[in-house]
């Protein structure tokens, strides 16, 4: 039987649509185009870094309408390359997560924001980790989940069982294929890919093994149990080595803890940075 929608609800989604979309804003930084969204009026600052391929409302949506706009000025961009902060098309060298650290950097000093924190997503908390080893006059708390400082031989093998996007879900992959095309998509994923395996064979897999030593700030690292995209061993290792970091773990949970338990997840949060 063919599900007939009310007028109503057409509306309601357009109207959603484009309250989100209207948030958006851009600026120019060093050249490259980055779009990115501003809410709230707390005296707290928090960047939100999405993951690889990621976007503000791909990756951030609940953090954006749930967190509160009283105690945290919330600020999620596009990474270059990414969603809206086009052109220029993303560049996947063996340095990306550095450029992105230092672009992140920039930004925000572009908006005028001296002192903030940082949540990162996956390969948005591998940039949050080198900008708070970097950064480190600018970095009030760092949140992660879903990062690595390394990466590992059976981690390649897991990304290169999914380089063929056609093996994707189609949630997965459709609203990335509208945001890119398939075949902007399919190459944006295989030069991601490359980059990696690059990493590994240049660097050892070294990402920022070494550089998370020198993070001194505030560290709450978060990690779903169930995570298929990282191996058991970096949460521990994370905090082992990143001085006075504290860890919570999600039992049942995956890559997307922030999504799937969003509530439980922004409640953790919030006490963190405020406490």
């Amino acid at each position: 039987m063919l599900k007939v929608i009310p007028k109503q609800s057409f509306v309601h989604i357009s109207r959603h649509l484009v309250r989100s979309y209207s948030m958006e804003q851009k600026l120019v930084v060093n050249g490259q185009t980055i779009n990115y969204v501003r809410q709230g009026n707390g005296d707290h600052p928090v960047l939100c870094f999405p993951g690889a391929l990621g976007t503000i409302w791909s990756d951030f949506k609940p953090q954006i309408e749930k967190l509160d706009k009283n105690k945290f000025t919330v600020i999620a961009w596009d990474p270059p390359g990414y969603g809206h902060s086009r052109p220029n098309d993303r560049q996947f060298k063996i340095d990306f997560y550095e450029k992105d650290a230092e672009m992140a950097h920039e930004f925000m000093k572009v908006l005028n924001v001296g002192k903030y924190s940082v949540l990162g997503w996956s390969d948005g908390g591998i940039a949050g980790m080198i900008m708070a080893a970097k950064y480190k006059e600018s970095i009030r708390k760092l949140v992660i989940w879903g990062a690595n400082s390394y990466v590992l031989p059976e981690e390649l093998k897991s990304y290169e069982k999914i380089r063929d996007i056609s093996k994707w879900s189609d949630k997965m992959k459709k609203p990335l294929i509208e945001l890119y095309t398939e075949p902007g998509l399919q190459k944006m994923w295989g030069d991601w890919c490359d980059a990696l395996q690059a990493i590994y064979k240049q660097n050892n897999g070294d990402i920022c093994k070494e550089l998370i030593k020198e993070i001194n700030c505030p560290t709450f690292i978060l990690h779903g149990n169930k995570d298929p995209m990282v191996a058991e061993e970096h949460p521990a290792y994370l905090e082992k080595h990143i001085k006075g970091s504290k860890l919570h773990r999600f039992p049942d949970g995956k890559h997307n803890i922030h999504l799937r338990y969003a509530d439980e997840f922004n409640d953790l949060v919030t006490k963190f940075l405020v406490n």
